[in-house]
């Protein structure tokens, strides 16, 4: 496949967060970038939408969640009233709640307010406030959009029993304080330590201090996946930082991440991002970002 076309945008040069509208054109092609987006579908009866390789006919009200280092693309849709926000992916692993929420809803990208009426209400409600806030003239607009980008978090969590059934086979709240510093101490390690000779299940439950049983069910609970996918997808955001800012051969960054071998690096990278690692490379390669953060989306 030729990624010459995709695009990649950097959002580290703008601010924690940022909020556009206003595109008259109706489609923008494949890009990814080292941010997350959360768009309110505008309204019209065409809206199709694209993330990684699935396709989404939207109706106006629905929202569509795109992590960040995931392609998508606008096939056809309004972009003059839809609302696209922006956040940085620093600011949301600054917090361990908001890294929870991020890790639990990886895979959906779209809450449709058919499927999910009060929810999607309420997450449109915040948004509106979040436009007009941040093309006010506050001069604490992005602390405040900011805070507002938490309650949404927030507001998702508390409706994550709705997605439980296509997300987790369970969900099961009332962890003490301690238990949840256990389990951020253990995830920051994993993060600081991915060429670890040993980062198994039963070596971060010793370091919990906690039973490898109860380590497994609070790691699904909390980050919605199982330990040893959270743990390739760990090693997979090490690895795309490296490919992209990087000079380093291919063996070098799975081995630096913590792929034990090519053939297994490029099997979880392909399975998550739909194409090879040297693929992700070329694409970012192979595009000029440095003048592109006013038409990002």
């Amino acid at each position: 496949m030729d990624y010459s076309g995709y695009e990649t945008y950097d959002f580290d040069s703008v601010s924690a967060f940022n909020l556009s509208t206003g595109y008259k054109e109706r489609s923008y092609k494949m890009h990814w970038h080292s941010y997350g987006e959360i768009m309110l579908v505008g309204p019209g009866d065409t809206n199709i939408y694209k993330v990684n390789q699935n396709v989404y006919e939207l109706v106006p009200g629905d929202l569509v969640l795109i992590w960040p280092m995931e392609m998508h693309a606008v096939i056809d849709a309004d972009r003059e009233e839809a609302l696209v926000i922006q956040f940085s992916n620093a600011f949301m692993n600054s917090l361990f709640d908001l890294r929870r929420i991020m890790h639990f809803y990886r895979n959906l990208h779209v809450v449709c307010i058919n499927a999910h009426p009060e929810l999607a209400a309420k997450l449109g409600l915040i948004a509106y406030k979040m436009k007009d806030i941040f093309f006010s003239d506050s001069a604490d607009k992005e602390l405040r959009c900011c805070m507002l980008l938490m309650e949404l978090m927030l507001t998702l969590d508390r409706h994550r029993g709705e997605f439980a059934p296509e997300l987790s086979e369970e969900v099961t709240y009332g962890y003490t304080d301690d238990i949840m510093r256990r389990m951020m101490s253990v995830t920051d390690y994993i993060k600081n330590n991915l060429t670890s000779d040993d980062l198994s299940q039963a070596s971060m439950a010793e370091m919990a201090g906690i039973s490898k049983d109860y380590f497994s069910r609070i790691f699904k609970n909390v980050t919605g996946m199982n330990y040893s996918k959270w743990l390739n997808l760990i090693r997979l955001e090490k690895a795309t930082e490296l490919l992209t800012h990087d000079d380093r051969t291919l063996t070098e960054i799975a081995m630096l991440s913590g792929f034990q071998s090519i053939p297994s690096f490029n099997r979880v990278f392909r399975s998550e991002k739909g194409m090879t690692p040297s693929e992700y490379r070329a694409l970012f390669a192979g595009n000029d970002t440095g003048n592109k953060t006013d038409q990002i989306i």
